[in-house]
C-alpha cells in the first residue's frame, strides 16, 4: 500500500513511513493510493469477532508489508486490552432505530483511544526498530491530548507536546492531560483556540528545518493512522446491526472531520452505508459549506461541547481531494484560497458529490442539553454533550428516513463534562474507578502565548529527539 499527498507534491510513502511523517511536507495529508475493496461475504464474515480481530482484518491491507501478521495481531491486542466493557465498542439502543455506538470504554474515556492507543503502539514498534527516536506535536481541543498522553506516555521512543487552548477544555480533559507525571509528555496552555494551536502546529511541520532538526512527528487526525483505526468501528457497529444485509446511516459529532471521514473511507470500502450525518454544534462552519458551497470559517464559539468548538476542519481537506476527483492542483488552489481571503468556494461538480455522501445538521446548546434530558427521561441512558449533539442529528435524519437504521457515535463519557450533563439531566455522573482520584491529583502546566516561535523554542529547549 502507497500513500499520496492531497497537494501532489510530496514523495508517495509506505505506511510506516506515511505514519512518522503525520503531515506530508508539502502541507498536504496523507492517503493512501487505493482503496481496498470488502464483499459482503468478508464484511460478514466480522460478525460475532473480537474487535482486536476484526481490527486486524479491517487495517491489514493498509499496512502493506510494513507489519508482518503476528506483529499486526501483537500490536492490536495490545493497543485495546486497556478497554473496560467486554465487547470494546458496545452497542445500545436508544429509540425506534436510532442507536447509540458507544466509543468511550477506553483509558481516557473518549473515541479517540480507539485510534490513539493503535497508534502509540505502532508508531513506537516503528521506531524501536529503525533505532530512531521521535517528537510528537499535537493540538487538541480536548480528547485527542489526553488520549495521546495516555498511548505515549512511558513510551520509550517518543516524547509528546500537547497544545491545548486554555480555559476552553473541560477541568475532566485539562487534568488528563496534566496530571500523568510521566516525563516524555508536556501539556502546554496556549492563550487562544483550538484553531489557534492547529495552525500553530501546522507552521511548524511546515518550517522543514524546524521539523528535521527535531524530527516532529503527528498524532492529529493529519496522520492517515488515525483515520485507519477509526474505520474499523464503522464495519464492526453495521455488522453488527445487520450489515451487509442492510444498510444504515451513522450520525457523527464533528469537529475536525476525521470521525466521519473515516465513515465515508467505509462507506468507499464496500460498507453499506447509507448517509454520513455530520452533527456540528453552533460552530457550524461544515453545515454552512455543505448548504451554500462556500467555507468561510467565523470565530469560535464556546459551547457545552468543547471538542467541537473549532471552524477549521483539517481533514475537509481530504473530501475535497477526493471530490475534486483526486485532483492536487484543484485542491491547492483551495488551500491558497482560504490562505489569503480566509474562504473558498467549493466547485459545483465537487459540491454535488459531498451531497451524495453527506448530511450536516446543526444542533444549538438549548437542542443539545434538551437532547441529553430526553435520552436519560426516556432511555435511562446518560449521555454527554457531544454524544447529544450526535444523537438529536440522528433523529433529524431518521425524520427523514424511518425505515434506515441510524447510528449515533457516543464519543464521550458523560464524566467528562459533568455540569452540562448534571445541568440537563439532574444526574452528576461520577468517573469510573482507574479515574476516581482525578481531581485530586497535582497538576503541572506550562503555559505559552500564542505564537509559533514561542512554542518552538520550548520544543527546543525540552525535547530530547533533537538531531
Amino acid at each position: 500500500m502507497r500513500y499520496i499527498s492531497t497537494r501532489g507534491a510530496a514523495p508517495t510513502l509506505g505506511f510506516a513511513d506515511a505514519l512518522l511523517a503525520g503531515l506530508a511536507r508539502d502541507g498536504g495529508l496523507y492517503l493512501p493510493l487505493s482503496l481496498p475493496q470488502w464483499r459482503p461475504d468478508a464484511i460478514r464474515a466480522l460478525r460475532g469477532l473480537p474487535y482486536a480481530e476484526a481490527a486486524v482484518r479491517v487495517m491489514t491491507p493498509f499496512v502493506g508489508g510494513d507489519f508482518g501478521p503476528a506483529e499486526t495481531e501483537a500490536l492490536t491486542a495490545a493497543a485495546y486490552a486497556g478497554f473496560r466493557h467486554a465487547a470494546t465498542a458496545p452497542i445500545a439502543q436508544i429509540d425506534d432505530n436510532l442507536f447509540a455506538l458507544e466509543l468511550f470504554h477506553g483509558p481516557t474515556l473518549a473515541f479517540k483511544d480507539f485510534a490513539m492507543q493503535w497508534l502509540g503502539q505502532a508508531m513506537n514498534r516503528v521506531l524501536r526498530q529503525r533505532g530512531a527516536r521521535a517528537t510528537i506535536i499535537g493540538a487538541t481541543s480536548g480528547d485527542t491530548g489526553a488520549a495521546a498522553i495516555e498511548a505515549f506516555g512511558g513510551q520509550s521512543q517518543v516524547e509528546v507536546f500537547i497544545l491545548y487552548p486554555r480555559g476552553r477544555v473541560s477541568d475532566v480533559q485539562r487534568r488528563q492531560m496534566t496530571t500523568v507525571g510521566k516525563p516524555n509528555v508536556h501539556a502546554l496552555a496556549i492563550e487562544g483556540a483550538f484553531d489557534d494551536c492547529q495552525r500553530i502546529v501546522k507552521e511548524l511541520f511546515g518550517d522543514l528545518a524546524f521539523r528535521d532538526e527535531m524530527r516532529l512527528s503527528g498524532v492529529n487526525s493529519i496522520n492517515w493512522a488515525r483515520i485507519l483505526a477509526q474505520i474499523v468501528y464503522y464495519f464492526v457497529g453495521a455488522v453488527a446491526l445487520g450489515a451487509p444485509e442492510r444498510a444504515m446511516s451513522f450520525a457523527v459529532p464533528t469537529g475536525n472531520f476525521g470521525d466521519v471521514l473515516a465513515g465515508y473511507y467505509a462507506k468507499r470500502m464496500g460498507l453499506p452505508v447509507d448517509r454520513l450525518i455530520i452533527a456540528t454544534n453552533e460552530n457550524d462552519i461544515l453545515v454552512r459549506a455543505l448548504a451554500s458551497g462556500h467555507y468561510a470559517p467565523k470565530g469560535v464559539k464556546a459551547t457545552q461541547s468543547p471538542s467541537m468548538d473549532i471552524q477549521v476542519s483539517s481533514n475537509f481537506e481530504r473530501l475535497l481531494f477526493e471530490a475534486s476527483g483526486r485532483n492536487p492542483d484543484a485542491l491547492v488552489a483551495l488551500m491558497s484560497e482560504l490562505a489569503s481571503d480566509g474562504a473558498f468556494a467549493i466547485r459545483s461538480d465537487a459540491l454535488t458529490r459531498i451531497r451524495a455522501d453527506f448530511d450536516a445538521f446543526r444542533v444549538d446548546e438549548t437542542a443539545c442539553a434538551e437532547e441529553m434530558g430526553r435520552v436519560y427521561r426516556e432511555s435511562g441512558m446518560v449521555i454527554d454533550p457531544h454524544s447529544a449533539v450526535g444523537v438529536h442529528a440522528g433523529r433529524k435524519a431518521l425524520a427523514a428516513a424511518p425505515a434506515t437504521p441510524v447510528i449515533a457515535l457516543g464519543t464521550a463519557h458523560p464524566a467528562k463534562f459533568p455540569d452540562a450533563v448534571e445541568r440537563a439531566t439532574g444526574v452528576r455522573p461520577p468517573l469510573p474507578e482507574p479515574l476516581s482520584d482525578l481531581m485530586d491529583r497535582r497538576e503541572t502546566i506550562v503555559g505559552l502565548p500564542n505564537d509559533r516561535q514561542a512554542v518552538a523554542d520550548y520544543l527546543r529547549q525540552t525535547a530530547r529527539a533533537a538531531a
